[in-house]
């Protein structure tokens, strides 16, 4: 039987990058401690969400993979407790700047990287200022066991259902989204959370997979990030959960034979009509 324990991580995040690393250095070793064997940090945890402005000297802050102050401390952190991390980071290639994630190891070593694909632009969420659109395709990691593969999309990667089958259809058995997600200024009575939930346990039902999100805290600015991230399992029930102010880890053990079992039942992957599908895409 393949079981694998994962958490997600809750909390809040300031301009101290330091202070924010150690804080997440703090609950990724409270999920380890609990037995975690993947641990997802939410989206963008160097700092606080930049991308509510648009401000050039803040491309100052985006960093090399090779010299990221979050990637080089998870990967220590990941060596030291023998666990995967995802690391979200903002980063610099040359005079290229993307979202971008580091799939990190029980060795410590980055497993390669996953760029942000969808990238949105709008009041409090101007990301387009800042990353190119990713150019690494989706990707799929090496799990803690044999068949356990992780995919995983950031945050506006999340609303789409082809980031979701892509990674299935590349062998994923559990989908992991950090995010950095709350109010939204041009419409203050406007509360996503429950869209933001649904949407990603639609992708469990409909690839019969766990999902793992994980979101931010607090407010920033005139932003208030809603947190509400969670665990659920292939059929989309939640596992484990946090509303919107609680700091902390969530963990849940999940049965991913259970799962392909169930899902070769369901027959959504058997009855695809991919022939049919041409017109999605089409950017017509």
């Amino acid at each position: 039987m393949t079981q694998i324990t994962v958490a997600a991580l809750q909390l809040a995040f300031t301009t101290d990058t330091a202070q924010n690393i150690a804080n997440v250095t703090d609950l990724v070793r409270e999920a380890a401690g609990k037995g975690a064997q993947v641990v997802l940090p939410p989206e963008l945890f160097e700092g606080e969400y930049f991308c509510r402005v648009e401000d050039e000297a803040l491309f100052a802050t985006a960093r090399p993979l090779a010299s990221h102050p979050a990637v080089t401390a998870m990967q220590k952190l990941a060596a030291e407790l023998q666990i995967h991390i995802p690391t979200s980071f903002f980063e610099a290639d040359g005079p290229h700047f993307y979202n971008s994630l580091a799939m990190i190891g029980p060795d410590g070593k980055v497993a390669g990287v996953y760029r942000k694909s969808h990238i949105p632009d709008g009041p409090g969420y101007e990301e387009k200022y800042y990353f190119r659109p990713g150019n690494t395709g989706f990707k799929v990691w090496d799990g803690p066991a044999e068949d356990a593969a992780l995919g995983v999309g950031i945050c506006w990667d999340q609303w789409y259902p082809e980031t979701a089958r892509t990674m299935m259809l590349m062998g994923a058995q559990l989908l992991f989204y950090p995010t950095a997600i709350g109010s939204e200024p041009y419409d203050a009575d406007l509360d996503t959370s429950r869209m933001w939930r649904r949407a990603m346990i639609g992708h469990a039902v409909s690839n019969v997979v766990p999902v793992v999100a994980s979101n931010r805290i607090g407010t920033e600015g005139d932003q208030r990030f809603y947190g509400h991230s969670f665990i659920c399992d292939e059929w989309g029930d939640i596992i484990a959960e946090f509303g919107a102010e609680e700091t902390g880890v969530l963990t849940a053990t999940l049965d991913l034979d259970r799962a392909r079992k169930h899902r070769a039942g369901m027959g959504f992957f058997r009855d695809r009509r991919p022939e049919l599908y041409r017109r999605m895409v089409e950017d017509v």
